[in-house]
């Protein structure tokens, strides 16, 4: 399940995973979250948490590729937060491919993580 937080600035869209996630999460949760804010401005910073028992489907995974291509240039920094292994390892496999700052917090660094995306 993906849940937006509302604790963050306007410029700012933040998210937290919790269980499976699915295609559905991102079609009827983050994909219009992201567009709704980008109504409004041309880059927005991605502040994205998972929790620990946090899984991706197939489909999550796929959508999560499209979201990033079709929006590549739309995003000013992205903030993961993660203990799970596979995800940190993940986005700093890939984060070369981003034209953005992207950085990886454990979860213990939650708030250093939102001071940096808010930053």
């Amino acid at each position: 399940m993906i849940e937006i937080l509302t604790d963050t600035p306007e410029n700012v869209l933040a998210v937290r995973a919790t269980g499976k996630v699915t295609a559905e999460d991102y079609d009827h949760t983050l994909v219009p979250a992201l567009e709704q804010r980008l109504q409004t401005r041309d880059r927005i910073r991605m502040f994205y948490e998972l929790g620990p028992e946090a899984g991706f489907s197939v489909g999550a995974m796929w959508e999560d590729a499209k979201v990033g291509i079709r929006h590549l240039k739309a995003f000013e920094r992205i903030a993961v937060v993660s203990d799970l292994k596979w995800v940190n390892g993940a986005v700093r496999s890939f984060a070369w491919l981003i034209p953005c700052p992207v950085r990886v917090f454990p979860t213990s660094e939650r708030a250093t993580a939102l001071a940096w995306i808010n930053g």
